[in-house]
């Protein structure tokens, strides 16, 4: 069946409007909200590269040298700290280099007015197929749209993803701990008190328009709750993308309260998307995942 008829025909009822003030009012939402998401789009990754590259620099010109000054355990530290960093940024490349998208040639169905609930997809399709708004292409086995990849996450991509997040959570927490680690040491602060962490960002904006602290005990302040806010996200994301491939579920599809049957186990599900390899992709960021049954018929279509 032609996808663009399909697109048609799933189109919704309210979507087939007369021109009016409130059809206007609405269009002009919509493509503000459109360029919100694209803004979106561009600013989150840019986020992500710099928050990197600060976290590399602290790492290797502040952290590793105060901290153990040439210790027997530098070495092992550096080894660990790189290890996470390549993952992390291996993987967010695989998820960019191998975006998630149905079959070449098919064609894209209508974008739907502003009444569709969908923020980012346009359409559900058949067979787990979504328009995304923001990618422009219909996208097989859609999961979420990714601001910080700036794609979609899905039937190709989603096995990098989820190891993206990990090794980003791991990067992020294990950064917290030598911060934390590095202003105990260097401006004596004690973390004994479990309430501290809760009462430090506070008062470290009232210390330094004080002029009480330097601006780089402030600033290391700052990306302290930066990397524990990335790093519990990640993880976040890291569980909920693991349960929802190991029941062969989608976030749209648990978000649009669609109950998936499934005939094959939670270790098929997981096999489909890490692939057979898959112990020597938690090690080294290399395709691993096969294309699934689900792609495979989708070529053949």
């Amino acid at each position: 069946m032609n996808l663009t008829h399909l697109g048609a025909r799933l189109q919704h009822p309210k979507c087939e409007k007369q021109m009016g003030p409130k059809y206007l009012l609405d269009q002009l939402f919509m493509q503000f909200n459109m360029l919100r998401l694209r803004l979106l789009n561009s600013i989150a990754p840019a986020y992500f590269f710099t928050a990197t590259v600060v976290t590399i620099i602290l790492h290797f010109c502040f952290f590793i040298p105060t901290i153990f000054d040439r210790s027997p355990a530098t070495l092992l530290h550096i080894i660990l700290f790189l290890f996470l960093v390549v993952n992390a940024l291996g993987n967010y490349t695989m998820t960019i280099c191998y975006p998630a998208e149905s079959a070449q040639g098919e064609v894209t169905p209508p974008v739907c007015a502003p009444d569709c609930p969908d923020r980012v997809d346009a359409h559900y399709l058949f067979n787990g197929r979504h328009f995304c708004k923001l990618c422009k292409k219909v996208i097989l086995r859609r999961d979420h749209h990714c601001f910080f990849t700036g794609n979609c996450i899905g039937n190709r991509n989603m096995r990098y993803f989820i190891m993206f997040c990990i090794y980003t959570s791991g990067t992020c927490l294990y950064s917290l701990v030598l911060g934390v680690a590095y202003l105990t040491v260097e401006y004596s602060l004690s973390f004994e008190n479990p309430l501290t962490f809760l009462t430090l960002l506070p008062l470290s904006i009232g210390y330094f328009f004080l002029g009480a602290i330097p601006g780089l005990q402030f600033f290391l302040v700052l990306m302290l709750y930066v990397w524990l806010g990335i790093g519990l996200t990640c993880a976040g994301f890291c569980c909920q993308q693991i349960l929802l491939v190991a029941r062969g579920q989608t976030w749209c599809q648990m978000r649009k309260g669609q109950v998936v049957q499934t005939r094959n186990s939670w270790r098929s599900n997981l096999s489909d998307v890490f692939g057979r390899r898959w112990l020597l992709g938690f090690v080294v960021p290399l395709q691993t995942a096969e294309f699934t049954q689900d792609e495979t018929a989708d070529k053949r279509d």
